[in-house]
Parts: structure tokens; C-alpha cells; sequence
């Protein structure tokens, strides 16, 4: 495989503007629709436990809706840098090579044993460059959480997917629970006028705060608000962040981030029929669901405009730590994040 120059291919495919053509993006070229009875997926990082879990979801002879699909190969790195991350990479090794998944001594040997891949390394630091071989390569990627380590990776990400004509989607698990859906649907509660999330919202000093945990909660948040939010407040403390954000339409929604105590995953949903929770957590399946079915259509089912401005609260969120809580505009940051 030719080896990219990351600066060179950054600098040519900078598109300026957030949103232009990534809301609606088609893949006409290289990527796209990827299905039969044998499409092998490759994993790239055994550094998290969603690669133990996703196999045996995907692999499990039982299931349906995971038929003609397998992970058949993983590379295992992975985190470098994150200590817990990096000490887990033996044993979920030693874990997946025992359901049969074949390991590889680098990413280009996996690529060309592999139909799409799970990118699941954990530091989204590293996201960009791995992403970059597998567009090149041309095959489809579902990202974990999170798409990246910095806002201009997670729009860079993007841009790549786009110019190499690859599908790519990235979320947390959380947005497919089905009280989450059925809000966004509007089956229940009606129309969403205000939300409250919560999640864990550990740091990781590598990464803006909200981005190594935080995500959860605020992709909850986003899933039943939608897309459209203005400015962001952030109140922090050692052991708790509130972020509150304006939406354009004047609407106003909350993430409560918790690190200390037993805090979970879950949040109340103000609509015009109601006022509804937004749990229960409903687990892993229902995303594994959603991402066999963008293997097999090759249509991401939640669009990259989205996902940008769910990573642009989140370091919105920093700026306004840094500036003691004060307002900071979405536009803003994503404007700082293309230049």
C-alpha cells in the first residue's frame, strides 16, 4: 500500500464551510453497498472491550441479522499512550484469537484480508491516520467513539471518507436505544421542545474533556434534539460538568457529567404530548444492527454533519471552561477547527 502523506492530503482536500456535502453525501465510486454470504470484517485495536463484545454479537451463528457477516481478522493496536488502554490489548488478544478471529501484524495486512472494517482503537488520536489507509484501501468503516481526538480530525475524517468516495459513520451505542429513537421519531412525547442527558464524563488528558466519555450523554442529547445548536455553557467542577446548550430555535438542552458515584446513562425528554425518559440503556446489538446494515447499503444512519456538531459542542464545552463559562458559539469552533 502507498504510504499517504497525512499534511499533503489534509491540505488538498480541506473543503472550507461546515455541512457543505457532507449531509447528504452519495458514494458512487469506491465504497458502498458490501454483501453475500461471506463479507469478512476486519477489527483494527484490541484495546477496548466493544471489540469482544462486537465479535461475539457479529459472529454469533444464531443471529439473523448478522447473517453472511464475520470478523475473520484483527490488528491490535491500538492505544500507545493510554495506559488503560494499552495494558488490555494482551488479553482481549489472547480473548478474540479464541473465537477463531485471525491476527494481524499490521493494518495493510488486514486490509487485504477483510470486506469492511470496525475501527475500535480507543485513542481517537490516532483515528485520522488509520482512517486514511482504510479509505485508500476502499473499504467501508464503521469509527467507534470517539471519530477522533480534535474536532479538526473528526472534520478532516469526514472530508477524507468523502473525497475517497468510502461510507463512513461513527456514534456511540447509546443513540440506539429505543426510547432515544422513538423520541427523535417523534412516537413519543411529540415534538422535542428541551432535553437533560447524563453519562459518566471521565477524562482522559489526551483528549478534550467530554470526548473520552462524556460522548455517551451527549450523543443521547443529540439524538432526541437533533442538530441545530447555537452556543454552549459549561459549569465545571472536579467531580461534575453541566453543559448547557442553545439550540437556534431557542430550545435548551442539558448534559450532566458525572465522575464521581454510580451515575449511568439515561435523561428526561420535554415534548409537546409529554414529558418522557430516555432509557433504559438497551446494550450493544441494536448499533451492531445499524452497522451491518450500512455495510449492506453502504448509507450511513447518521450523517457526518451531525456528528461534526455533536464533536463541536463537546469542544465548545472546553472553550467555555477556559473562559469560565461563558458562551461560546458552535460556528466558532468549527471555524477555528478548518483553519
Amino acid at each position: 500500500m502507498k504510504k499517504i502523506n497525512r499534511r499533503n492530503f489534509i491540505r488538498k482536500t480541506a473543503v472550507a464551510g461546515f455541512g457543505m456535502g457532507l449531509g447528504t453525501a452519495v458514494y458512487p465510486s469506491v465504497g458502498g453497498r458490501v454483501h453475500g454470504d461471506d463479507v469478512r470484517i476486519g477489527i483494527i485495536g484490541l484495546d477496548t472491550s466493544h471489540s469482544i463484545a462486537f465479535t461475539r454479537i457479529i459472529n454469533n451463528p444464531g443471529d439473523d441479522e448478522m447473517s453472511g457477516y464475520r470478523v475473520v481478522a484483527a490488528y491490535p493496536y491500538g492505544s500507545k499512550t493510554i495506559e488503560s488502554s494499552y495494558s488490555r490489548i494482551p488479553g482481549y488478544t489472547e480473548d478474540i484469537k479464541g473465537m477463531g478471529v485471525e491476527i494481524t501484524g499490521s493494518v495493510n495486512e488486514l486490509l487485504n484480508m477483510v470486506d469492511v472494517v470496525l475501527l475500535e482503537t480507543n485513542d481517537g488520536n490516532l483515528h485520522l491516520e488509520q482512517a486514511l489507509e482504510v479509505f485508500e484501501a476502499g473499504k467501508t468503516v464503521f469509527i467507534d467513539k470517539p471519530v477522533a481526538g480534535s474536532l479538526r480530525d473528526t472534520i478532516e475524517i469526514f472530508r477524507a471518507g468523502e473525497r475517497y468516495g468510502i461510507p463512513v459513520f461513527s456514534s456511540s451505542s447509546l443513540r440506539w436505544a429505543r426510547h432515544a429513537q422513538a423520541l427523535r421519531s417523534g412516537e413519543l412525547s411529540g415534538r422535542i421542545i428541551g432535553a437533560d442527558t447524563y453519562s459518566p464524563a471521565i477524562i482522559e488528558p489526551s483528549h478534550p474533556d467530554l470526548f473520552w466519555y462524556g460522548v455517551h450523554g451527549v450523543e443521547t442529547l443529540y439524538t432526541v434534539m437533533g442538530t441545530g445548536c447555537r452556543e454552549v455553557k459549561r459549569f465545571y467542577t472536579e467531580g461534575t460538568d453541566i453543559v448547557v446548550g442553545t439550540w437556534s430555535d431557542e430550545r435548551l438542552g442539558t448534559f450532566r457529567g458525572g465522575r464521581e458515584g454510580r451515575i449511568g446513562y439515561g435523561g428526561t425528554a420535554f415534548g409537546t404530548d409529554g414529558v418522557h425518559d430516555i432509557g433504559p440503556y438497551d446494550g450493544y446489538r441494536p448499533m451492531m444492527v445499524e452497522v451491518i446494515n450500512f455495510f449492506r447499503t453502504g448509507i450511513p444512519p447518521v450523517q457526518a454533519g451531525e456528528t461534526i456538531e455533536i464533536f463541536a459542542f463537546m469542544e465548545a464545552a472546553d472553550v467555555s471552561k477556559e473562559r469560565g463559562g461563558a458562551a461560546v458559539l458552535i460556528e466558532e469552533v468549527i471555524k477555528e477547527a478548518e483553519g
